[in-house]
């Protein structure tokens, strides 16, 4: 009788542990804060890797002057998704992450009078962003009839710039098809080494927006980039109805072209730039390598967990006034999938 006891008591035991472990598993998992700092209050953003169930977002903010607010806490902030109230789980201050950016450069017949521009800003752009000696990253790739890698993930700056100055315009336009393509390499980039790695994810379009080709349609690219957590900056070489007798050069009538720019970079939490000089650019470059490291970060486990692959819209406000906020429009809700790191390249 006690041996029977004894063998059911263990049964019940294993059956307890099993389906305890069963349990877990279909929870959302968060890795835990450093010791001593308590959830909403972090100071690092958790790795995205490990972060199942959770939406990410990454926002800047500004006063009416455009300066950069990086003293906020959680508390400043509110979040809705579908106008419902969303609870801030965790909460960060982004101000130093590694960098790893898809340097998009058109090389269209479209653009071929403003090819060397082009160059010019995309070499102005990497010098005044990437570190030299840190693990800030970058890849090249053009679009024309198709998009193609000309230089794979690196730090070396000579390396980039060579590429860059190779190339030559001709051909349709591809642009749909370049941010697709480069979204997905962003979303494997090479990670840092070291425990809990994060990255800064950003795409640079240079291009005067016009797509003629491409076989993925303006909300597959934006869906791609949301996708890959990247914001698109956009410097566009369309000079039609820019006026210059400003300070900085100014558009009074918005082309197509720029339309589609505007949209990537408002979708994404990023910006759009409308020079006519690659001087006008050196400061918005230099407000770009600020903005990258002033940012907050969030995670939240939305209210409606329903992963049916639809489209939520996302609203992040703080109380403070005369602040705005900038970040992703949205999300798509697919289920996510646990990611394999990238080894880094060398």
């Amino acid at each position: 009788m006690a041996r029977s006891r004894i063998l059911a008591f263990v049964v019940w035991l294993l059956f307890f542990a099993v389906a305890s472990a069963c349990a877990q598993q279909t929870l959302p998992r968060i890795p835990p804060p450093p010791p001593g700092v308590t959830p909403g209050q972090q100071k690092t953003a958790p790795p995205i890797q490990v972060t199942t169930g959770f939406v990410h977002l990454v926002a800047t903010v500004t006063d009416r002057r455009h300066n950069f607010i990086t003293n906020l806490d959680q508390g400043d902030f509110k979040i809705l998704e579908d106008g419902v109230p969303q609870q801030i789980k965790y909460f960060g201050r982004e101000t130093d992450l590694p960098l790893r950016i898809a340097l998009l450069l058109d090389t269209s017949n479209s653009i071929r009078q403003r090819l060397q521009f082009e160059q010019d800003a995309a070499i102005d752009f990497l010098n005044s962003v990437i570190r030299r000696g840190l693990d800030d990253r970058a890849f090249l790739m053009t679009f024309d009839n198709e998009p193609e890698v000309i230089q794979d993930y690196t730090g070396d700056l000579d390396l980039l710039t060579k590429a860059i100055r190779d190339q030559r315009a001709g051909g349709g336009t591809a642009l749909n098809d370049a941010i697709c393509m480069a979204a997905d390499k962003l979303a494997k980039a090479p990670m840092p080494k070291g425990p809990g790695p994060e990255v800064r994810r950003v795409l640079v379009v240079i291009s005067d927006g016009d797509d003629n080709l491409s076989d993925h349609a303006l909300s597959d690219a934006i869906e791609a980039a949301i996708r890959a957590e990247a914001s698109i900056y956009a410097i566009s070489t369309n000079t039609e109805w820019l006026t210059t007798d400003t300070d900085s050069p100014r558009k009074f009538h918005i082309e197509a072209g720029d339309k589609v720019l505007e949209q990537f970079a408002e979708q994404s939490g990023g910006r759009v730039f409308y020079p006519y000089r690659v001087e006008d650019l050196a400061q918005s470059f230099m407000d770009i390598g600020a903005e990258l490291r002033s940012q907050y970060f969030f995670a939240y486990a939305p209210t409606n967990s329903q992963m049916n692959g639809q489209y939520h819209k996302i609203e992040v406000d703080t109380n403070r006034k005369g602040l705005v906020v900038r970040t992703r429009k949205g999300y798509y809700a697919i289920a996510p999938t646990a990611a394999t790191p990238v080894p880094a390249s060398k």
